[in-house]
């Protein structure tokens, strides 16, 4: 094989492994069998929609789905947590076993009173957490569950790039699985039902 082939080679090879990346970071997060996979999640110190502080152990005791996003999104958050609702509901009995925790990534606008108005809509989850903090805080919790995120834009009415997964946590806190952006209502719920059953 020539110098030239292998050069080629190794530079799509190369390119294949920075396309990778990115998708990982920018859709999906961890996928299933990925080394990030086995330690997504971690401490963390952020304030709920009632101004209280909040640690990881919010999450010890009951299945939750933790999602990263900002009250402003104009599609991806709300098509999200309204899917989440119907799963929940759809779990019959085992619905009162979870947990919705949004994360906001906008703590520049995501105030505690803001998250506490933006959800109370009822076609949201029953009893879903909001949490933010300070740019250093939310920073912090999304790298441990390998979120993405970057402000887009200028003036009042910028928006926010974010990756659009949702993370499945069992009692003890630990990553169970990606619950990927788009899947209905009836399959996020057959995932969670399955995944309390394993668990």
């Amino acid at each position: 094989m020539s110098k030239r082939s292998l050069i080629i080679i190794a530079l799509v090879a190369l390119f294949g492994l920075a396309a990778g990346a990115a998708l990982f970071w920018r859709a999906d997060g961890p996928t299933a069998g990925s080394q990030a996979q086995t330690d997504v999640g971690g401490p963390f110190q952020l304030v709920n929609q009632d101004g209280q502080a909040v640690d990881e152990s919010i999450l010890d005791g009951r299945w939750s789905v933790v999602f990263f996003g900002f009250t402003y999104c104009p599609d991806i958050c709300p098509a999200t947590l309204q899917s989440l609702a119907a799963a929940q509901e759809q779990l019959g009995p085992r619905g009162a076993d979870l947990q919705t925790v949004f994360i906001s990534v906008d703590p520049e606008r995501d105030t505690p009173e803001q998250l506490k108005t933006y959800l109370s809509l009822e076609a949201f989850p029953k009893g879903v957490v909001g949490l933010t903090g300070t740019p250093e805080q939310v920073e912090q919790v999304a790298k441990s569950y390998y979120v993405y995120y970057r402000k887009s834009g200028e003036g009042p009415d910028y928006t926010i790039d974010h990756s659009t997964a949702a993370y499945l946590m069992d009692p003890k806190g630990r990553f169970n699985r990606v619950l990927a952006y788009g899947i209905a209502p009836d399959e996020m719920a057959r995932l969670i039902r399955a995944a309390m059953q394993e668990g």
